[in-house]
């Protein structure tokens, strides 16, 4: 891959879509008719599953089956995945992280079967697991076990894989999950930090040649709308980088300190109100990090402009991808050296980063490192809190504007939603039917003997210091199953609940303190109506979706608004949740699912409270829900439907307090709308 130098109009920046879905069969079309299209890099979606180490049978899978990606379970669907794609040319990242180990054995048994030489495959797993405890929440198992696992891919690479990038350590969700540029810098390279010194200090790799392993390094991050203060981030990663390498780990090779980061802009940021906004939002934050070219991204990946609405379709993704060749074709954008260098505007913010960025540093530092301040909460708190802050400047207008949400909201109907439902990608349910019957399948036709025996290793292997890669690639020969990877692990490394940060944040002083106050007041008044202490809410994330943003800042802001708020965090299976309501006798319970699987859980969370008696309890549901599918879970009891285009969590809050009056039949006038809706 590249790096951009003077001839870079003839090899600018590799060029991805993120991409996915169904079933590796479907997923291999779409990844041909990309690279005909001029795509120069493969950048793989897995589905939710196969993220946190389940198969498609698995209770937990329902809904989440080929639904933000591919399935892949086994050797057969990562040979399907790649069937007619020459892995001795490709350039394929994989954004893995819990599952990482498995899913790179998977990808060097079919090189392997295609005749490829290991020594020129090129290409990424993510492999960041510190951030999935901080935001995406597709974790497997606890974080000192995964940064064993990173550790010996980073080893087991540097040896067998020299072009490999072992790790892609990812700023990407730190941002959407709140992170200011300061944080997003010092709780990056700290993580950095955390698995350098973990592969240094394991000894499997020699001294005089651990800057080989340093400059693998690369890095993932986010571009938001703040132009001048992206490029100065990057700036400030490149610079901190380059420190840290020569200061803690003495590399001396300047190719080798180099700050080395893929993109792609940010998803989160797009709008469900006014859509087509979405299209100049994503070239805008494109050309942050691409326009200075002393801090210019290796890689870049665009998601569709109706990702708010939906997966996107193949048009859609054909979209964002013209938009990158636009940019490096047509454009001047490569012919000239840095514009911004001697800027002093841009000299400052940089300064301000890296200053902010080395004080927080020092604080992780402090407490052990990344993986204690995992552990401990604080690193997760921080994010909780600056978000719930940035939540309360949008909705007072008091420094965030968001065009088409909270300000210049008339529109015109969208000719680009005239086919309403068709304007995004749905997944068949006969999907996930049919990927539970193939494993099931699979599981039968192979060599039981050989998987049990391969499973085996890994168990015996995982409770040594012995390197897990060479036992992963025995069971990805066996035929054995990524739940079964991943199950065997959890026997020996055992399961994991990450600290939610709802308890220690707070939400900063930019809040309406008024309309806060009646919603308050309005709480008070119910309760003492309903005769009870306090109103108590459930914020529940059933099935996999570890998008957690959105539940954490409804905990938090409901707790502001006076409601004792009971929210255990991700992964919950339908049953969970029925049983905490009951057991905690709530008085609402509010939904949030991201995934695309809400009409298969959240019909199982109201089937589970009739059963149990307590069907009276209101159910709410927010998340990425198209309209009709909203209309849907209405008609079989669901009380209120919240979409991102609701944006006031006050205002939900105060819709939250009448669907509990109205359940309890106490005498309520019409609520206002929801500001925003």
């Amino acid at each position: 891959m590249p790096y951009p130098s003077d001839d870079a109009r003839d090899r600018p920046w590799v060029m991805r879509t993120y991409a996915g879905h169904s079933s590796a069969r479907a997923s291999n079309e779409l990844y041909r008719r990309n690279l005909e299209k001029g795509q120069t890099g493969l950048s793989v979606a897995f589905d939710l599953p196969t993220q946190t180490g389940y198969d498609p049978d698995h209770e937990l899978a329902k809904g989440e089956v080929g639904k933000v990606g591919v399935p892949v379970a086994h050797i057969g669907d990562m040979r399907a995945l790649f069937d007619g794609i020459p892995l001795n040319d490709a350039n394929t990242s994989m954004t893995i992280n819990a599952t990482a180990m498995y899913m790179l054995a998977l990808y060097v048994t079919v090189a392997d079967e295609h005749g490829a030489d290991r020594e020129k495959l090129a290409g990424t797993t993510q492999n960041d697991i510190v951030k999935e405890y901080l935001s995406r929440g597709t974790y497997a198992f606890p974080p000192a076990p995964s940064v064993r696992l990173i550790t010996d891919m980073i080893a087991w690479t540097y040896t067998n894989v020299p072009k490999w990038n072992p790790i892609n350590i990812c700023s990407y969700h730190l941002q959407e999950a709140g992170a200011t540029p300061t944080q997003e810098v010092a709780y990056t390279l700290s993580t950095a930090i955390a698995v350098l010194d973990a592969v240094r200090d394991s000894g499997q790799v020699p001294e005089e040649k651990f800057g080989q392993v340093v400059g693998r390094i690369s890095f993932f991050v986010n571009a938001g709308l703040h132009f001048i203060e992206e490029i100065a981030k990057l700036r400030a990663f490149s610079q901190l980088w380059d420190e840290l390498c020569r200061e803690r780990y003495g590399v001396e090779d300047e190719k080798m300190r180099r700050f080395r980061y893929g993109v792609q802009v940010n998803s989160l940021g797009l709008t469900e109100a006014q859509p087509e906004n979405n299209v100049q939002r994503i070239v805008l934050e494109m050309l942050a990090v691409t326009l200075s070219k002393d801090a210019r991204a290796r890689a870049v990946q665009l998601p569709a402009w109706n990702e708010a609405l939906g997966l996107p379709r193949p048009w859609d993704q054909q979209w964002a991808l013209r938009m990158q060749q636009v940019l490096a074709y047509e454009t001047d954008l490569l012919d000239h050296d840095d514009i911004f260098a001697g800027s002093h505007v841009m000299e400052a913010k940089t300064a301000a980063i890296v200053e902010g960025a080395r004080a927080e540093m020092a604080k992780v530092a402090e407490m052990g490192g990344a993986v204690p301040a995992v552990d401990s909460g604080y690193m997760k708190s921080q994010l909780v809190s600056s978000l719930a802050e940035r939540r309360m400047r949008l909705e007072s207008g008091e420094d965030v504007v968001v065009v088409g949400v909270n300000k210049f909201t008339s529109t015109e109907p969208s000719p680009l939603q005239a086919e309403g439902a068709e304007a995004i990608f749905t997944v068949e349910k006969s999907v996930e039917e049919e990927a539970a019957r193939a494993v099931a399948e699979w599981r039968s036709s192979r060599d039981q003997q050989a998987a049990d025996a391969a499973l085996e290793h890994l168990r015996t292997a995982a409770g040594t210091d012995e390197n897990l890669m060479e036992a992963t690639l025995e069971c990805a020969r066996a035929g054995v199953t990524t739940g079964e990877w991943a199950g065997a692990l959890r026997d020996v490394f055992g399961s994991y609940r990450a600290p939610t940060g709802v308890s220690a944040a707070t939400s900063g002083s930019g809040e309406a303190p008024e309309e806060l106050a009646q919603v308050r007041a309005r709480v008070r008044q119910t309760a003492e109506e309903m005769g009870t202490a306090s109103l108590r809410m459930l914020v529940g994330k059933p099935g996999l979706d570890g998008h957690s943003n959105g539940a954490e800042q409804i905990a938090v802001r409901a707790r502001d608004a006076g409601f004792e708020v009971i929210y255990q965090g991700i992964r919950l299976t339908p049953a969970e949740i029925v049983a905490a309501a009951v057991q905690e006798g709530v008085h609402v319970v509010g939904l949030s699912v991201l995934s695309g699987s809400h009409l298969e859980v959240v019909p199982a969370v109201l089937d589970g409270l009739a059963r149990a008696g307590a069907d009276d309890i209101p159910v709410v549901v927010g998340g990425i829900i198209p309209p009709a599918d909203a209309e849907q879970l209405q008609r079989l009891g669901v009380q209120r439907v919240v979409t991102p285009k609701t944006y006031s969590l006050t205002g939900i809050m105060g819709e939250f307090v009448e669907v509990v009056r109205e359940a309890n039949g106490l005498d309520s006038p019409s609520p206002a709308p929801v500001a925003g809706s």
